[in-house]
């Protein structure tokens, strides 16, 4: 309505054909013009239509990689939106940005890549996350496996006699056809068809209506099923050799099933005896762990920790920080990027704290591993005493009463923020001492005051790095009273 244009990047044919029938039902109400640029459209065609964008003529593009050649203009470009994200090298990313340096740019994935995602935790770019599935839908029941004629013939079986249909994904175009005909022996019943990105576009739209119509009720194709096609009635999905694709494919391609109210399966497999390498072993094990609603924000998590995060002014998608290590570069960064937007950086000192105190979860508090490592990062993450207080009441609320060793685990939180704002750096027992080991700079604690209350319990040691021993009343209240030492005002 503001007289720019629109220009909606998808990566695939078939996509764009379903995005631009979307987008004229939406529309339809409003004087918007729209048009989609594909391969599916005739040279003269394509010609028109660059020729319109030239001019204005056209509101709102929806086009695959055809939009980013050099041919392409725009009279007004306002907004660039990217669909299924990931399926875009960085190269085409930074050529359509070329195109007009103030155009706003939404980019959509269920699964961004490491650099996409990294960028958007440290601040560069900003995120929003869908966490809600749609009505009525339900996880699908994913099983990662050798692969088994026997299973594939029961799988597709199955969906058959529920009136269902099946995706079969086979990643090789010169053997397709002869994959279809044995899928069509092992299961004489099923109405078998193939299609891959090599057909023409009258071929592919053909088959992909036969599938539609349910003339088709096993549909053999390679990864051009990966993006955005929407197709209810199918809810078994069979993937060969799965160990060849990457998590974030994995991901999407189950994500074609399980598109309606039905219960859908997705069955991923993998040569029988075949030795797989390390990290194809992680992507399958991810794909079988992560099955409830909202995983591809963790699926592109354990990606960013599988493949790294790559270079974020270069063109590597991917690839660690061997020289200085993740942590310093994450650290290293937020810091740059707060300096870049006025923000004031803290310095984060840590505090090592060392006593003869019982502090952990144990097992037969909350047995399951990774709630165990979630709620120990969650402590650690504390910044402020509010911090604390609202993860010991989730604790509460989520496992029941806490034992002493937790409670033990929260306090200790609570005596390093403690300790921090007093300039302490290091707290350290030594029998029936406590020793307070303190920056001179930022030390806090009025020393008078402490030999007034304590006497003869304290001694200060002037050191190159000075520090209070503190005599303990009684051992068996170490943490109550080292909070009482710190709070001497």
């Amino acid at each position: 309505m503001d007289q720019k244009q629109v220009a909606y990047l998808v990566p695939t044919t078939i996509l764009a054909n379903q995005q631009y029938e979307a987008f004229k039902d939406r529309m339809k109400e409003y004087p918007i013009r729209i048009e989609v640029l594909n391969r599916f459209k005739t040279k003269r065609e394509q010609e028109e239509i660059v020729k319109k964008l030239k001019l204005g003529e056209i509101d709102i593009i929806i086009g695959t990689h055809r939009l980013l050649s050099k041919d392409v203009e725009f009279k007004n470009l306002g907004f660039l939106i990217i669909d299924e994200e990931h399926r875009f090298g960085v190269k085409d990313k930074e050529k359509i940005k070329q195109l007009k340096t103030n155009v706003d740019v939404l980019t959509m994935t269920a699964t961004p890549i490491p650099r996409t995602l990294h960028m958007s935790i440290v601040g560069i770019r900003d995120m929003s996350c869908l966490y809600e599935p749609p009505h009525n839908r339900r996880p699908v029941q994913t099983y990662v496996l050798e692969h088994d004629n026997e299973v594939v013939k029961e799988a597709i079986t199955k969906e058959l006699e529920r009136d269902g249909q099946v995706f079969y994904l086979y990643n090789k175009t010169e053997s397709i056809a002869r994959k279809a005909n044995q899928i069509s022996e092992l299961v004489p019943e099923a109405k078998v068809g193939f299609a891959h990105g090599k057909m023409s576009g009258k071929e592919l739209e053909d088959i992909m209506i036969d599938f539609v119509n349910k003339d088709i009720n096993v549909l053999l194709c390679t990864t051009i099923l990966e993006s955005g096609i929407d197709i209810p009635n199918a809810n078994t999905i069979i993937v060969e050799d799965a160990d060849r694709l990457g998590l974030a494919q994995l991901y999407q391609i189950r994500g074609r099933v399980g598109r309606s109210d039905k219960q859908a399966y997705a069955y991923i497999t993998y040569k029988r005896d075949k030795l797989i390498n390390e990290v194809a072993e992680k992507r399958l094990k991810a794909i079988k762990e992560f099955t409830e609603f909202g995983s591809g924000f963790k699926i592109a998590m354990r990606d960013l920790e599988i493949r790294g995060a790559g270079s974020l002014v270069g063109e590597m998608q991917h690839g660690h920080m061997d020289q200085v290590g993740y942590d310093t570069y994450c650290k290293l960064l937020d810091e740059v990027v707060k300096e870049m937007k006025g923000i004031e950086i803290e310095e984060d000192i840590d505090i090592t704290i060392d006593i003869n105190v019982s502090s952990y979860i144990p097992d037969d508090y909350i047995e399951n591993g990774s709630q165990k490592i979630e709620v120990y990062q969650n402590i650690a993450l504390c910044r402020r005493e509010e911090d604390i207080k609202n993860i010991e009441e989730d604790i509460v609320d989520r496992f029941g009463k806490m034992p002493k060793e937790v409670y033990n685990l929260l306090k200790i939180a609570k005596i390093k923020e403690v300790a921090k704002e007093k300039g302490i750096v290091k707290i350290l027992q030594k029998g029936n001492n406590i020793i307070f080991t303190f920056n001179p700079e930022n030390f806090i604690l009025d020393i008078d005051k402490l030999i007034n209350v304590y006497e003869n319990r304290i001694k200060f040691s002037p050191a190159k790095e000075p520090y209070v021993t503190y005599k303990l009343e009684n051992q068996n209240n170490v943490l109550k009273e080292i909070m009482e030492f710190l709070n001497i005002r």
